[in-house]
């Protein structure tokens, strides 16, 4: 399986050994800039021809279900926080209903700021908690990306190939009541950063999502059996303070490994790196799983 991060804008070295700086991050008013040039980038794409985009939708399960999920929909956070969290649900219905029944077939591919388009207040969005250079904030259409995080999950448990998946940047909180590995979710802003996967297997997929009392749900289902199943873990996993000193900036680190097993058989045919993930954590870590570089 391919990833591919998309950046916000072009990187450049910076001394050795240290990570790459985006050309916004050094010259913020070029950031703008940067946000328009990839939307019209993005644009162009869906216009081009060569892809074939997934947009059509049956209201109809089809009979395999490969994969599903739930993810809570709030967490106990300050009185404000919360407000914020209501209204992701709230946002979290529209998106996810834009997202039910799309069949993905053979040769096709599966754009979710297409499928999804601007979440905008215009279409019903609402001030929601979105995360903004680590913090929770506040807008519009925010918590969109649970969505992402969802079906980016059920994907990752099939034969499906993600073309394009950029991460957050950063660890916003502690692990406590964490689900799934830290590092497989998504980060989505439209027509900008975007979750693409194609189907290159000559099975019909189809996506479920919806919102349930207290879970957003999704199934990923298909037409026929599917020959493997899928096992995603985290490994290597450490926090690492990049400098000298109590104040020296946290990295997580960790790697996404996707093991793949013949259904048959039983047996492990197939093992992948997925991705090696870096967030600088905006907790307090616990200090004996902190290593200095």
């Amino acid at each position: 399986m391919t990833v591919l991060d998309h950046p916000a804008a072009p990187t450049t070295a910076t001394t050795p050994g240290a990570p790459p700086q985006r050309l916004s991050q050094r010259h913020p008013w070029l950031f703008p800039w940067a946000v328009r040039a990839h939307q019209a980038r993005r644009y162009a794409q869906w216009l081009r021809p060569g892809t074939t985009w997934a947009g059509d939708r049956d209201t109809e399960d089809l009979p395999v279900r490969v994969k599903q999920h739930g993810s809570l929909l709030m967490r106990e956070l300050s009185e404000a926080e919360m407000v914020l969290q209501r209204n992701k649900v709230v946002n979290l219905r529209l998106a996810s209903a834009r997202t039910d029944g799309v069949v993905v077939r053979p040769g096709e591919t599966f754009s979710f700021n297409k499928v999804v388009g601007s979440c905008s207040a215009r279409r019903g969005y609402v001030e929601g908690m979105r995360l903004s250079n680590g913090d929770a904030t506040s807008g519009v259409g925010g918590g969109i990306c649970q969505l992402a995080n969802l079906v980016h999950w059920m994907v990752l448990h099939s034969p499906l190939t993600v073309v394009e998946r950029s991460e957050h940047s950063f660890d916003p909180f502690p692990d406590k009541g964490r689900v799934l590995p830290w590092g497989v979710g998504c980060s989505i802003v439209y027509n900008y950063v975007d979750l693409v996967f194609r189907n290159d297997t000559d099975t019909t997929f189809q996506l479920r999502t919806w919102v349930g009392e207290r879970h957003l749900r999704g199934e990923l289902r298909a037409d026929q059996p599917t020959p493997t199943s899928y096992k995603v873990e985290a490994r290597h996993e450490e926090f690492v303070a990049e400098g000298d000193g109590p104040d020296a900036p946290v990295y997580r680190h960790n790697e996404i490994w996707r093991t793949v097993v013949d259904k048959t058989t039983g047996d492990t045919v197939g093992e992948e790196l997925v991705k090696r993930n870096r967030a600088l954590v905006k907790y307090l870590p616990d200090a004996a799983l902190v290593r200095r570089r």
